[in-house]
């Protein structure tokens, strides 16, 4: 009830925030075209204004400082959530040691799912910006100021960092915290010390980065998309109204096509089984998780279908599929490649080939790293962005669209996630022995929901 009341309070300020955003934007521009300049600047210097500019130097720009303060707060916590994170996914692979074909296995299935998942969504991606589907004119701001002619994969240099804390310190060296984290939870492992201060303390940093996220965005997240969605239309035009269906449309149709497709074809190719029974009876999971929008919520049910439906032994659940829980993302994955593109497209950056081979590495490196908590694919995403240099005013606008509409999205991407670690769990136990073909081909179906 809380998850609803949330989708539509943040529905309700999208609404809101695009509806004031074009009154304003009509406003502006009757105004003007009758000579009143100064009276808009004033509404402008109060609500508008970018105060961080030297034109901005005597302005309020209230608006600006609710969107910005939001933001903020978002990107406080992204370093110690995606290394708390990283570290707790290591060490818990640390009963593996019995199950190392299992673990190899799993693995082997993430990797292979995951690309494939970033080679649709590339394809897709690149398609669509070659079409110039996600062109748009903004006269207020210039265009791309950030050169991108580098190689990019001068991001992987700073992998590793010649200092830790400086490492650590930049939002935009998220392949720091992955590196690190998975460096910190293989050692942890390797001292084996069930009782280490260490282990428990990055437990309770993972516990608090989750709870202040959760608290910023259930109270405030609602206020800052209005504020960020109507400075952003009534400054910058209604043509963004345009822009944004297009992402919504083109990511919505892309995530329920691999959810569909996608999956059939993993199963039949890693298994050779029939995937239609995996499609019928993975669904109450799906919807289950589209409606909670949360892969640890949906952990009971899925390990429940999972292995009394779909007939994977009871071993290869309980490791596959908490597992999955933080490193299998695909459609977290999916979602930032596109995403990334749409804001390359809006903000003028050119793109190559090789950009978008590097984008989607970060995609998969980071969506590993995405911790389970509402809103934290769409914060994710910031680190990619700033990784690739994308971050001028229009890219910061176009994210800040991605954050007014992306809350459906992430509950159609959560249920990509969850259905793609039965996938992987369905191809372990195959390759082990250890399904019940039986249980799986049956074709009763009961609502699973109903006996939970």
């Amino acid at each position: 009830m809380k998850k609803n009341n949330l989708t539509k309070r943040i529905f309700m300020a999208l609404l809101l925030g695009v509806t004031m955003g074009v009154l304003f934007l009509f406003l502006r521009e009757n105004l003007i075209s009758n000579g009143k300049h100064e009276l808009w600047n004033k509404i402008n210097s109060i609500l508008f204004q970018d105060i961080t500019r030297i034109e901005g130097s005597k302005a309020i720009g209230l608006l600006y400082i609710i969107g910005q303060l939001f933001i903020n707060s978002l990107q406080l916590v992204i370093i110690p959530m995606v290394f708390t994170s990283i570290i707790i996914a290591v060490t818990n692979i640390q009963d593996a040691k019995s199950l190392k074909r299992i673990s190899y296995k799993t693995f082997l299935g993430f990797g292979m799912s995951s690309i494939f998942a970033l080679v649709y969504a590339s394809v897709i991606a690149m398609l669509a910006y070659k079409a110039k589907l996600f062109t748009v004119t903004i006269n207020q701001i210039s265009a791309a100021t950030t050169s991108t002619s580098s190689n990019p994969l001068n991001i992987l240099l700073k992998a590793i960092p010649q200092n830790v804390l400086a490492g650590l310190s930049n939002n935009g060296n998220v392949l720091v915290a992955v590196f690190l984290g998975i460096s910190v939870g293989i050692i942890l492992n390797k001292i084996n010390d069930k009782d280490s201060i260490l282990k428990k303390g990055v437990v309770e940093i993972n516990k608090i980065s989750q709870i202040f996220l959760t608290f910023i965005i259930d109270k405030f997240a609602p206020v800052a998309i209005f504020a960020l969605l109507m400075r952003t239309f009534a400054i910058y035009g209604i043509s963004y109204l345009k822009i944004a269906s297009i992402y919504f449309i083109l990511t919505t149709v892309s995530l329920i096509v691999f959810l569909i497709l996608g999956y059939s074809f993993i199963v039949w190719i890693s298994t050779g089984l029939n995937p239609i029974p995996f499609m019928k009876k993975i669904s109450n999971v799906a919807m289950f998780a589209f409606s909670t929008s949360s892969s640890a919520a949906s952990l009971p049910i899925n390990t429940k279908t999972t292995t009394e439906k779909l007939g994977v032994d009871e071993v290869t659940a309980s490791f596959v599929l908490p597992m999955g829980m933080t490193v299998n993302m695909n459609g977290t994955a999916i979602m930032q490649v596109i995403a990334t593109m749409f804001i390359a497209g809006v903000a003028g950056y050119e793109i190559t080939v090789f950009n978008l081979v590097t984008i989607s590495l970060l995609a998969l490196l980071a969506s590993v790293g995405t911790p389970a908590a509402p809103g934290s694919g769409a914060i994710i995403l910031f680190t990619i962005l700033n990784g690739m240099g994308y971050s001028n005013e229009i890219a910061v606008s176009a994210y800040a669209i991605i954050l007014g509409i992306n809350r459906p999205l992430e509950m159609l991407l959560t249920a990509l996630n969850v259905v793609g670690d039965s996938a992987v769990s369905i191809y372990v136990a195959k390759s082990e022995g250890k399904l019940d073909l039986e249980k799986y081909n049956s074709i009763k179906n009961k609502d699973l929901a109903s006996q939970l």
